[in-house]
């Protein structure tokens, strides 16, 4: 087992591993910009080291300022979290030039999978359904011919994209010149490149996406399903576990195409297959992603597994010591993303300086936050600042609790999205499991 992991990330995800480290007997090493000098994680680690500027690019971006800190702190691993360089095949890549251990799968396969275009044919290959479309499109003008052959409406979408940078909904021809520039222009900032790939824009459907872990032994174990079908803008703001629409087969189903789809890869560590289900309940692979989910909180509430503890042992070489059925879905949970974010002026991101701040308690009640009082949430990242988890026997209780916790949660001094969350709860589309990913723009919440 390591004796020292570096984590290269900020905010919550960095206080969740810290925390898991801490339980497991191994120290930390905290990296941090110059903008979260004064962040919660920085102050729970073992040591911290100042890697540059507040933007990202210039610091948690910034590769050989986080690999030299690792090597300064004699760190042997290096925990990525989510987001940042969690899924960068060179950074792994540097990572084991540098005898460093990479928590997550192999260069190999972060590049294989961090392509969608050459993910999909992977999966095509292994029998595992697609979503119609194309593949990487070399030129405006040969993206605009597979889009006539696929037809609309589509989609446009990043080969490299994730958190819903570089998708355009293309819904008429005249759209798609304009579109299909700026989602390149989009994808190239965000990620470095501008390649992109067309899909059948289908409607109605549920995004259910199905959580593994795997060995360097061959063992996978599939952790259930979670339906994060609630999306504003391409981007998940609710999710739960089990899915309301997900039967007992089905999810047999989804276990058997996710671990043909891991063994075509050859994957290890925790990971999450990304699936659409149509009206007719029919599942076709969308992405997959090789890291750690933002809501995997709800998968550990419902089977009891520390998701991040394994990421952990499985990197360190040790096997999985718990099969699906040791590991079955109990009760049910939902998380909602608290957001600086102020849902009445349009969703305007917000920073600010945390005045009062009180967390939501009780039996199975969870809030994975990096705030505190007085803490000054600054604008230049991501604008989640918590993510509120809640877990039942029953759907029903678990969505009662999450409002009672919603209620309770007090952030002052920030705007947040946490009145707007309770309303989605209230409203029958949700109550009944029934939403689709369109619902929240057929709502007029865009």
């Amino acid at each position: 087992m390591f004796s020292k992991i570096l984590i290269a990330n900020r905010g919550e995800i960095a206080v969740r591993v810290i925390r898991a480290c801490r339980e497991m007997g191994i120290s930390t090493v905290a990296v941090y910009s110059e903008a979260d000098r004064d962040a919660l994680h920085v102050s729970l680690a073992d040591e911290c080291y100042c890697i540059g500027p507040a933007r990202a690019k210039d610091s948690y971006l910034n590769m050989s300022a986080v690999l030299s800190a690792a090597a300064a702190s004699g760190a042997q691993a290096i925990h990525p979290g989510y987001g940042l360089l969690s899924e960068n095949a060179e950074f792994a890549r540097l990572c084991e030039k540098c005898g460093i251990t990479f928590i997550g799968p192999s260069p190999e396969v972060l590049f294989r999978m961090g392509d969608k275009d050459e993910a999909k044919r992977t999966m095509k290959a292994a029998s595992v359904p697609v979503i119609p479309g194309s593949g990487l499109v070399e030129s405006p003008e040969e993206a605009k011919q597979a889009a006539a052959e696929i037809g609309y409406p589509l989609l446009i979408k990043a080969r490299a994209g994730g958190g819903g940078r570089g998708i355009r909904l293309i819904q008429k021809e005249k759209e798609f010149d304009r579109a299909f520039s700026q989602a390149s222009e989009e994808a190239a900032s965000a990620f470095g490149d501008g390649g992109m790939y067309l899909e059948k824009y289908m409607t109605g459907v549920k995004h259910v996406e199905m959580q593994v872990l795997c060995d360097t032994f061959g063992n996978i174990v599939c952790l259930g399903e979670r339906d994060c079908s609630m999306q504003r803008k391409n981007q998940k703001i609710l999710e739960e576990s089990p899915s309301p629409a997900v039967s007992e087969s089905q999810r047999e189903e989804l276990s058997q195409l996710c671990e043909r789809a891991m063994r075509a890869v050859g994957y290890t560590g925790a990971g999450t297959v990304e699936f659409l289900m149509d009206r007719d309940g029919r599942f076709y692979f969308m992405e997959m992603n090789t890291r750690l989910q933002v809501e995997h909180p709800v998968t550990e509430m419902v089977t009891g597994i520390d998701l991040v503890k394994w990421q952990i042992r499985v990197a360190a070489g040790l096997p999985l010591d718990f099969t699906a059925k040791e590991a079955p879905l109990r009760g049910h949970a939902i998380e909602c993303r608290i957001n600086a974010e102020n849902p009445k002026e349009n969703f305007r991101p917000g920073c600010g300086k945390v005045t009062l701040l009180h967390i939501p308690g009780g039996p199975s009640v969870r809030f994975d936050t990096a705030l505190y009082p007085d803490y000054s949430v600054p604008p230049f990242y991501d604008s989640m600042i918590g993510k509120l988890i809640v877990h039942a026997k029953t759907r029903e209780e678990a969505i009662r609790k999450m409002q009672a916790a919603l209620c309770e949660l007090v952030i002052e001094g920030v705007d947040h999205n946490g009145e707007f969350l309770l309303e989605l709860l209230q409203e029958d589309a949700f109550q009944s499991g029934r939403y689709t990913t369109s619902y929240l723009a057929e709502r007029g919440s865009l």
